[in-house]
């Protein structure tokens, strides 16, 4: 078969163009192409395995600090060998 048959689908969507400039300012901010951007975020949103899409650890962890800041440091890292050795 010839190359250009075993090629990805090309698809073409339209959008406001607000959107547009804020997807193409994230892309561009992220280092991607405003299509690759796109993917990721579909195959974030409808991945029923979320653990598994996490290109960072770091700022994953950064993350979820920032949403319990309640807790101290030791607290958070004892959670988190209690779950490692919990096997899940």
């Amino acid at each position: 078969m010839p190359k250009s048959i075993l090629g990805k689908e090309k698809w073409t969507l339209t959008f406001e163009p607000r959107l547009k400039e804020v997807v193409i300012r994230e892309a561009r901010k992220n280092g991607l192409y405003p299509v690759a951007l796109l993917e990721q975020l579909v195959r974030e949103k409808y991945n029923p395995f979320g653990h598994a899409a996490i290109r960072s650890g770091a700022a994953y962890v950064r993350s979820m600090r920032r949403s319990s800041r309640r807790r101290s440091d030791t607290q958070f890292l004892q959670e988190i060998r209690e779950w490692q050795k919990s096997g899940s």
